[in-house]
Order: C-alpha cells, then structure tokens, then sequence
C-alpha cells in the first residue's frame, strides 16, 4: 500500500498472546454463487413492490433498534430498507442495488446491531469500503446506532499508524470498518489478530472491491473469514459478471432491487457544458457562488491547482485527494461537512458513499472516463429526496465519455443556460489568478535551487487564501449575480 510506511510497524505485534490467522484454506472451497442461484434468488425485489405505508416496526426491529431509530429521528424506512432489512434480520445473505443516497447504510447497519443484541460477541463484524472517507462514515453511522447498547467500532485504513490501529483491535471491538490493504496488513503482521469467529461480511460500494483492483486483498480476507457467515453486497451499480460475484461467496442470496438500471434520482437536474479546454476554469468560475458544491477532477494535481485558483479568486475551496495524508484528507472533509468551506475540490476518493446532506450541486470539471462513476459523483446530491444539480463539463476530446454516460444512464443531459459573453467577462479575473500561481511556482522551484528552504505548515493552503486576497474585491464584484439555479 501507499499511504503510512513505518518499519517498526512491520514487527510481529501480539494481541492477547492469540496465534496468528491460517490463511492456509482456500477461496476455491468456500460455497459460491453460480449462474442458476443467480437466476433464481430467494427474492427478487423492484420499486414498485414496496410502499411508503411501511413503518421501521414492520420490518421486524426489536424495542431497542425502534429507540435508536427515534432518536436518529428517521421517520420512515426507504424502499431498500423496506426490502433489504427483513431477511437480512432472517438470517439471509442480501446482495443489494439501489441508487445513491438511499440508505444502503442503514439497509446492513440496523440488522447486524440487532443480531448483535441478540448474540454479544466481539469482532462480530466486518465492514468493507474502497475508500477511507466512507470507512470513517459508516463507523460513525454504526456507533449512532449502537449509541444504547454501548456498541464498540474501530476503523482500519491506510494513512494512519499502524500501532494505533493495534491498539484499537486489541480492546476487540465488535464492528471493524476497513479498507481491504491495510486491513491485509493487520492479518499478515500483527499477532493474534484473526476473524476467525466473525459472524458477518458486508462488501459496500461492492462493484468497486469485486473488481481487479481489490483483487489480491479481498481472496485474503475471505480465507481469514469462516465459511458459515452472512454475507451482504451493497452498492449503487452492480457487476452483473457471475464469477465477480462468486468471489463474495454467497449461498443461497436474497437480491433485492430498487433501482433495476444505472440511474439517477428523479430529483437531481443533470446538465451538460461545452467549451474549450483552456477556458475550464473560467466556465467554472462562472457556475459558482456560495452554494455548497463539490467539484470532481481527474488528477491530485488538477485538484490542487483548481482549490488554489478558487482561493485566488476568493472563493472558499478546500481539496481532497489521495495524496494528501490522511489527517488532512479528515481535517478537509471535515471543513465541508461543517460548512466551513463550501467549496469541495476533489478526486473520485470523495465519489463514493459520503452522505453530506447539504451538497447543492455537483460539477464533473473532468468527464469520469469509467461511466458509473458519474453515477456515484452525482449521487453526492439530491440524497434522501432532496433536489440537487449536476453539472458536466465536457470539451471536444470528451465526446466518446460523455456519450457513454447518456447511455448508461439512459437520459440525454440538457445543456446549461448560459451566455458566452457572461462567462468569458470573466476571463482577466481567472487568467491574473493562474500567472499568480504560476509566479509562485517558479519562485519556490527558484528558491529550492538556492537552497532557501521552509518547513511546510498544516496551514499552507490557508494562507493561499490569504496571499491571494488582492483578487476578491475586483471579481467579486463581476460575479456578484453569477448562480447556479
């Protein structure tokens, strides 16, 4: 893994004088999905099958499951927790497809806790998430939820020490929320960590960990786990590849649907801009005003250099990427949630499974050249039936991506109203910014060569916006009735 080396966390660290894990068994002998269980799940569930009548106690959650759920103030259960909650509290292995923003968490979360009350057992249950972000999410919306029973969750994800996350595993708490490598990590290298009496597995974002990427990790985590265990796929696009799926080992798997294509909410505008490369930045100058927004571009590098030039221009805007370490990334995603920067540059780190209610608008600066991540990025608005907008940014090398998400999708994008004058009367304001940039550029590669050196500080990218500030007076006045409807 990239994220934190540390070579005293290679030794051998004992938890409780327990033997290490046998990772001698293999996946190939575990029980696995084949083409007829596929064909003929226990049941198929669609949107139309369910209703808003259902109350939270007709899914079958015990007295204390229904307090927990009033005190998170959830009123009703949506259509996959109407459909995915019941035999999951069976007892019955669910794979689950609904769109983003529909409560996929709590689809897994509610019935593990309950079956957790009603048979106590440390590591009871593994969480699995592609990105750190979202690990951090789910294990606070499990501790909410276990908030009565006084439920313990640690989670284990690259970019932090290692001995830390020892420490965590050691007082064996009953949830683990874990990205795949640095999990892999705990099972080859520390001592008497095993999941040998784990209860339960859920793969969220599971498209995403059933790919090659995740491959090596996600074989050894399944021969770490007992073969009899419950086992949970959830995710917003799901791989429809038979032997994908037959990795997650399923027996006998309860499929429930809500969403049977890749789609959007009904609530979330989606919109298209075509321009010229070298005017993206002015275009999304343009777009912006205090709303809060997340912007997606395709490199670290792309996000730095589009937050700094929002900074220059007087916007607040923080970037997040998978460069940054991780208490960064935390501190950063942290600052958006609070509404303290309402402006979230990032990559597709932050695509995937963040729950952050007050996102206006979504804006593609980069097409995704993989079409179901546009799913997953324009899910970040119009969650929980709220309305949102998406818009995308498209120039004449991203015809072919562009085309491919209206396909997938199934919808052709409307083009944003605008004005071509309007947009490049913005121009000098965003092409003063960027020499600025690049002035400081050159002057940190001029001062490296003369060896005149400085420590960076936690606050760099603060004191962008405030070195910059010559710029807000002049365009803010230009942009002052520029909005995103």
């Amino acid at each position: 893994m990239s994220d934190v080396q540390q070579s005293s966390d290679n030794e051998e660290t004992s938890i409780n004088g327990e033997s290490s894990i046998d990772e001698e068994s293999s996946i190939d002998e575990e029980t696995s999905v084949n083409e007829e269980t596929l064909a003929n799940e226990n049941t198929l569930v669609n949107e139309e099958t369910a209703t808003n009548e259902v109350t939270w106690k007709d899914l079958g959650l015990n007295d204390v499951m229904l307090k927990a759920v009033e005190n998170l103030k959830w009123e009703k259960p949506s259509l996959i927790q109407q459909k995915a909650i019941p035999p999951a509290i069976e007892g019955k292995d669910i794979i689950g497809l609904a769109e983003t923003g529909s409560g996929k968490t709590a689809s897994f979360a509610l019935p593990i806790v309950q079956a957790l009350l009603e048979n106590p057992q440390r590591y009871f249950a593994l969480v699995l998430t592609p990105t750190r972000e979202l690990a951090f999410q789910i294990s606070e919306q499990f501790t909410a939820i276990g908030s009565m029973i006084g439920l313990k969750c640690a989670v284990i994800v690259g970019g932090l020490e290692m001995k830390t996350q020892v420490l965590q595993l050691s007082k064996k708490p009953h949830i683990i929320v874990a990205a795949p490598g640095r999990l892999v990590d705990h099972l080859k290298s520390t001592k008497g960590f095993n999941l040998r009496s784990l209860k339960y597995l859920v793969l969220d974002e599971a498209d995403r960990l059933l790919s090659n990427e995740f491959e090596k990790q996600l074989n050894t985590i399944l021969r770490a786990v007992p073969r009899e265990r419950k086992t949970m796929l959830f995710s917003a696009t799901m791989t429809k590849k038979v032997h994908k799926l037959q990795r997650a080992s399923l027996k006998d798997p309860v499929k429930v649907e809500v969403s049977t294509t890749y789609q959007t909410v009904e609530k979330l505008k989606q919109y298209y801009m075509f321009m010229p490369g070298q005017y993206k930045e002015v275009y999304l100058v343009h777009l912006l005003t205090q709303l809060h927004v997340m912007i997606f571009c395709f490199t670290c590098e792309r996000t730095m250099r589009v937050a700094k030039l929002l900074c220059a221009l007087g916007f607040k805007a923080v970037p997040l990427h998978g460069q940054m370490v991780q208490n960064k990334r935390i501190a950063a995603l942290n600052k958006f949630k609070a509404k303290d920067r309402p402006i979230l540059v990032s990559t597709d780190v932050a695509s995937r499974g963040l729950d952050i209610p007050h996102v206006d608008a979504v804006i593609n600066f980069d097409v995704p050249t993989h079409s179901k991540d546009y799913i997953h990025r324009v899910g970040r608005t119009a969650r929980a039936g709220r309305e949102g907008l998406s818009v995308t940014f498209s120039t004449q090398y991203d015809l072919e991506l562009f085309l491919n998400i209206e396909k997938l999708i199934e919808k052709k994008l409307e083009l944003y109203p605008h004005k071509e004058e309007d947009v490049m009367s913005l121009l000098e304001s965003v092409m003063a910014a960027q020499k600025l940039m690049v002035d400081e550029k050159s002057q940190a590669i001029e001062d490296k060569k003369m060896g005149r050196k400085r420590r960076p500080t936690d606050n760099d990218f603060e004191n962008d916006i405030d070195k910059k500030a010559k710029f807000k007076k002049s365009f803010k006045g230009k942009n002052k009735k520029r909005r995103v409807h």
